[in-house]
């Protein structure tokens, strides 16, 4: 049974930072591009950052750039998400997600599994 469980969420203000993680298990999470998603009230599911399977390629979306950085330890099956100057609008529910094999995408529809979310909430 394949599990993500993401841990990290939280209040903070405007100009914090927070630190999200994803736990993996039974999965072969070296062998998956993992990424993390977020979504807001009223909006569509955004992907923020995704992660190669060997860790040496990431993308990120254009609001995040040069705020928030993605990571993994393949030796402990675990996703990280480093985000910092934190603004208002990054409020939303974060989701750790695992892609099919052998693919690399921000698509949404290329990931296989998914965390059940956590929040982040960043006040003004």
């Amino acid at each position: 049974q394949v599990q993500l469980v993401e841990s990290g969420g939280g209040l903070v203000q405007a100009g914090g930072s927070l630190r999200l993680s994803c736990a993996a298990a039974g999965l072969t999470f070296s062998s998956r591009t993992m990424g993390w998603f977020r979504q807001a009230p009223g909006k569509e599911h955004e992907s923020v950052a995704v992660i190669h399977r060997g860790g040496g390629i990431t993308s990120y979306a254009d609001s995040v750039q040069g705020r928030f950085i993605i990571s993994r330890d393949n030796a402990k099956s675990t996703l990280y998400l480093q985000m910092n100057s934190l603004k208002p609008e990054d409020t939303a529910v974060y989701y750790c997600a695992a892609g099919y094999s052998d693919t690399y995408s921000r698509e949404p529809e290329k990931y296989e599994y998914w965390g059940q979310g956590i929040q982040v909430t960043v006040s003004s």
